[in-house]
């Protein structure tokens, strides 16, 4: 089970008053500023929190012959991973009135379990397996986190979404910028490897 929750912004509003507070020739001196757009990519980011039941299974981990057991438990956990742009990736050209924007694909930028959510009654032990350790929780804990980590790269959906995020914030910037100083800009977009899909795949999603 999933939930995913944005991050709000009001760093646009932020950007937009200051350029709107100068005067009138300080601001047709303004234009789209590229370190701008990478900091509202690193704040334009999901959050996305799974509570999911992983299960540990390690065949003849004890005993001999006809009396070997398996170890066997399961774990209960819940953790959040973080979706976005990477901001170091995103570069802009501003010539005349138009402005091209580079924009890489959506990817997990961070993945961790709450440990805070980890207790004795997270572990569930079957009652025929071998003894399980400290290092078996910790194992369990590592690949739970990473089956986390791989179903968030899976979901196409959740990519796509984060993609459209920064994309609309970066627009809205250079459109509120455009506002305050009296141009209207013409954004053109440059997608690298993996963004365009993304922007295809969510314009799709969004038809169905």
């Amino acid at each position: 089970m999933k939930k995913v929750i944005s991050t709000v912004l009001l760093v646009l509003m932020s950007l937009s008053l200051v350029a709107c507070g100068k005067n009138e020739d300080d601001k047709k001196e303004i234009i789209p500023q590229s370190s701008q757009m990478k900091s509202i990519c690193e704040l334009a980011t999901m959050d996305c929190y799974y509570h999911n039941v992983a299960k540990y299974n390690e065949e003849d981990a004890s005993g001999i012959w006809l009396w070997k057991k398996d170890r066997k438990f399961w774990i209960e956990y819940a953790g959040v991973v973080t979706v976005g742009i990477d901001a170091s990736l995103v570069n802009m050209e501003v010539k005349d009135d138009t402005v091209t924007i580079t924009l890489p694909p959506a990817k997990i930028l961070g993945c961790k379990v709450d440990e805070s959510t980890l207790t004795e009654d997270s572990f569930i032990v079957a009652k025929d397996s071998a003894k399980v350790e400290a290092e078996h929780q910790t194992a369990a804990f590592q690949e739970a986190q990473d089956n986390m980590r791989k179903e968030a790269e899976k979901d196409t959906v959740l990519l796509a979404s984060a993609q459209q995020r920064a994309q609309k914030l970066l627009e809205d910037y250079v459109n509120n910028i455009g506002a305050c100083t009296g141009k209207t800009y013409t954004i053109k977009w440059v997608y690298l490897d993996g963004a365009k899909e993304l922007q295809e795949a969510e314009t799709e999603w969004r038809i169905e």
